[in-house]
């Protein structure tokens, strides 16, 4: 999990968000989604879809796999 956790990072970096404007976005408290970031709390399975819906991206994307061209 800690690739997706740095994916998660880097893309809220690339595209000039704000942690806590994903954390509302995705329906984690700013405490509870930095938890998440900094490993003191599990990224689950379920929270997939709510974190790619926040960062407009895909499930693959989350995952670092490269669509094939």
């Amino acid at each position: 999990m800690d690739n997706i956790i740095t994916n998660i990072k880097a893309i809220i970096q690339e595209k000039g968000l704000k942690q806590k404007f994903v954390a509302s976005k995705a329906g984690f408290t700013p405490q509870e989604f930095s938890s998440i970031l900094c490993g003191r709390k599990s990224f689950k399975t379920e929270y997939v879809e709510r974190v790619c819906a926040a960062l407009g991206i895909t499930p693959n994307e989350l995952f670092g796999i490269k669509e094939a061209s």
